[in-house]
């Protein structure tokens, strides 16, 4: 059995925004017990992954992004389009766009400080389309 919803989020540029309660809201409001739900984000720029939600892990975690994959490199990809976000594709690929999560007497099976992010890694502000399958 597949149950399915899209989630619409408005994200600043190189963002995350934690969206573990709305994917816990939809567990409930589709009276799932037992199974996976697989997080997916379309977009070449955005990415999805837990993390502890915290100010300053957020801040150490793009920082590490950026050490990786600097925002202001010279990539081969910007003469491709010009758009300067050469950067926004590797950091989104190295973290993959999506996740799959247990879910256990209707609960998301995920630590204390565990929390599901989306990631949007472009230069500009975007609406990211995150779409949620419950798999048994």
């Amino acid at each position: 059995m597949i149950k399915s919803c899209k989630i619409y989020l408005k994200i600043k540029e190189n963002a995350i925004v934690n969206i573990t309660e709305k994917v816990q809201k939809f567990v409930d409001e589709s009276n799932i017990k037992d199974g996976v739900v697989m997080i997916f984000t379309k977009g070449s720029t955005s990415a999805v992954t837990t993390i502890e939600y915290e100010p300053n892990l957020v801040k150490d975690f793009l920082d590490c992004l950026e050490k990786i994959a600097p925002m202001d490199a010279d990539y081969e990809h910007h003469k491709t389009w010009g758009d300067r976000n050469g950067a926004s594709h590797l950091r989104a690929s190295l973290i993959g766009p999506s996740l799959a999560v247990p879910i256990e007497n209707g609960q998301l099976v995920l630590g204390t400080w565990q929390q599901i992010v989306v990631c949007n890694f472009d230069r500009c502000k975007r609406e990211r389309e995150v779409r949620l399958y419950f798999i048994r």
